[in-house]
This record gives structure tokens, sequence and C-alpha cells, in this order.
């Protein structure tokens, strides 16, 4: 196979990133172009919705390199411009400022975006967190807060309630679940998960849905749940889930459904590539289509990207991961955590919040999570490899 002349690379994500230095250290030596809808060079998000957040790392440090290393892969990068639409055919994206970028091999990268509540535009202490400017005008919005409310029982929602109750600002989470990510983790992860927050003072409002927002002269007051209660708040931060940014694609041909639709090699078309929390691909090994929305996925999807780019040929197979940080807890995921899986322990007690849990559908593993125990969970991980 010939290597191309050109690699557009649309969104400057971790994975955007990721796809150039894999590239450069394949040996690839032709032209490369990032192109990205937000004015900054590469960050990592993880930390937005913690250390940024927080307050504890100043902005600059989320950068994911340098300038001398940016400078050093020989890229050029397009900021402030987002893609809106595709010629497949030709290879060619169109920005929204009118210019055409031609490639010989375009990789989708553009992430994901929150989604909202109708009219939630405008309207003063509503808030997201997607990107670096999310989280600096979130901060400076919780700085003067006398009370916020979470909306959103996910890994990103109780990411974001730990940090506000450690920033001493009196915080609801209000969600549908029983218990933060017991969609995800089940009942006896979730349930810990759940006390965790209490004890630490997060007010949990949960197991029902929110309907809607409060406002009185253009300021969010409160969060109006489905039983008629209404939870008073300064500032609101809508965090319930987001879906991939692919409104750029809809004219394109491509196949969309929650993502952009991938072979195994990641390959959306001849040429064409996802990576990152965009892409949903075949899992060869688990006979499935997955996407994956977290920071390992993006790095390691933007390798096999790279590699297939340059002829390699090979189906993406990973064994699925996750963590996340919340108070005093580390919690890793590997494989697939059904909550309906049967858990059983099997290292460390649940009594001492240090643990590893395994899941098993009729009778095989097909998850570990770990709680405090990094490294015996990743020890467990390798029956999920045998498996």
């Amino acid at each position: 196979m010939i290597a191309p002349d050109h690699v557009l690379v649309v969104g400057a994500s971790a994975a955007g990133l990721a796809t150039v230095e894999a590239l450069r250290r394949k040996g690839y030596l032709g032209r490369v172009t990032v192109l990205s809808a937000e004015p900054h060079l590469p960050y990592d998000r993880p930390p937005l919705s913690k250390q940024v957040l927080s307050g504890i790392w100043e902005p600059e440090r989320a950068r994911l390199r340098s300038a001398a290393v940016l400078s050093a892969l020989d890229a050029q990068f397009v900021l402030s411009d987002p893609a809106g639409g595709l010629d497949v055919s030709a290879r060619a994206v169109h920005t929204v400022s009118g210019r055409v970028l031609v490639a010989d091999a375009v990789v989708v990268a553009t992430g994901l975006r929150p989604r909202t509540f109708p009219g939630q535009a405008g309207l003063a202490g509503v808030h997201v967190l997607r990107t670096l400017d999310d989280a600096l005008a979130l901060r400076s919005d919780l700085l003067s807060s006398s009370r916020a409310v979470v909306v959103g029982d996910g890994v990103l929602g109780a990411e974001i309630a730990a940090t506000v109750c450690g920033m001493g600002v009196p915080v609801t989470m209000a969600g549908p679940q029983p218990a933060p990510l017991a969609y995800q983790f089940g009942p006896l992860a979730a349930g810990l998960l759940a006390d965790l927050h209490a004890e630490r003072g997060v007010d949990l409002r949960l197991g029902a849905a929110v309907t809607g927002l409060v406002e009185r002269h253009g300021r969010v007051t409160g969060v109006c749940l489905e039983t008629g209660a209404v939870l008073p708040a300064d500032v609101v931060v809508v965090a319930f889930g987001a879906a991939p940014a692919t409104e750029w694609l809809e004219n394109s041909g491509l196949k969309v459904d929650d993502g952009l639709v991938c072979d195994s090699r990641c390959r959306a078309a001849e040429g064409i590539y996802g990576a990152g929390d965009v892409a949903r691909w075949h899992h060869e090994t688990l006979g499935a289509s997955l996407r994956l929305e977290n920071r390992t996925n993006a790095t390691e999807q933007a390798i096999a990207v790279a590699g297939n780019i340059l002829g390699d040929d090979h189906p993406y197979t990973p064994v699925p991961y996750f963590w996340t940080d919340q108070f005093d807890a580390k919690i890793q995921g590997h494989g697939v955590l059904s909550p309906d899986a049967e858990v059983s322990i099997v290292d460390g007690q649940v009594a001492d919040r240090r643990f590893v849990a395994a899941y098993r559908r009729d009778g095989k593993v097909t998850g570990v999570l770990g709680w405090n125990m990094p490294k015996q969970a990743r020890l467990h991980r390798q029956e999920l490899l045998r498996a």
C-alpha cells in the first residue's frame, strides 16, 4: 500500500493528537493537517471535571503537549474553524468559514457534544462541561454560588458533584437512576458510590427524572423533578449525557448511528476513518458494535487508525477500559460491566472500600471493577484476556 501524501485529522482532541503522533512514530513523512472547532491546541479532558474545575490546576497544565513538542510533529493546526461538511468521494472537508481541505485520508475525531435542555441557551447560571472554556466558566460561577445542582448521575455528573462538594459549595445531584452509575455498575458498586457521596455532603435526589429548569429574570433558580419537586439552585450543571458530534456528516452519505459507523479497521469508507468518542466500530472479538467514551480508548483507537492508514490492516479489538476518580475513590473498569451481571468479590473487602469485583454472565467473567485497587484489578483483567 502506498502511504497517503496528506492526512487530515478533524478534531484537535486526544484522539486527533494521538493519530498524528502515531503516524510520525511509524515513520510517516507526509503532510498532516489538524482541523479544530476550538481555539485551543490539544488538551486533556478528564482533568476538566476535577483538577481544572477545582482550581488545583491552572488551565495550561491540561495541555497535552508543549508548543515545542507540537512543532516537532510538523503538523498544521487550523483552529477555531468547525467542520461543516464532508465530500467523501473527494475526501474534502468544508469548514464553516469556507475553507476546503482536501486529503488522501481523513480521520474523524470530532468527539461529543453535550445534551442540553430546550431553552437552556442564554439562561444565566446554566452550564455544560465539555471544553476547557466550559470548565473555566463553570468555576467562575461556582465561586459566587450559594447552591448548585448537577443534573446527571453518570460518570461526568458524579465527578462534577464530587468536585463541587470539595470546593465547599452546597450541591445536589439529580437523576433517574437509583444510585450514581447504577446502570453501569449494578447495585453493589453504585450503592457504595451513593454512600460515599452522601457521607461527603452531596444531597442525592435520585430515582426521579428532571423535567426542566425554573428561571427568573433570565437566570436559573431551580430544577424541576417529575415528582413536582423543585430543587433550588443559582448554578445548574447539565450533565445527562452527550451525543457524537456528527451533524457535519449528515449529507456525506456515511452511515451515522450513535456515532460514525466503521468496520473492524475503524474505517467508515475508503480513506475515511473514525477515532475516539465519535467512532462506532465492529469489535471482532466481542462480535458487537461498540462506541467507547473514555480517554484510554481515544489513544488506543487512534494508534490503530494510524497503523491502518499506513497499511497495517489490523482489526481493533481492545479490552474496554475506563476509570473515574471521585473523592478518595479511584475506580477502574475492565471489560463489560453489565448491571444485571452476577457480581462477586475476588480481592479485598467491600467494608474497607478496597476491593476487586468480577462480573459474570453465564458463568463467564465479562468484566472486572477495581475500587482503590488498580494493580489488583489489572491482574484480574487477565482472566478477560483468556476468555
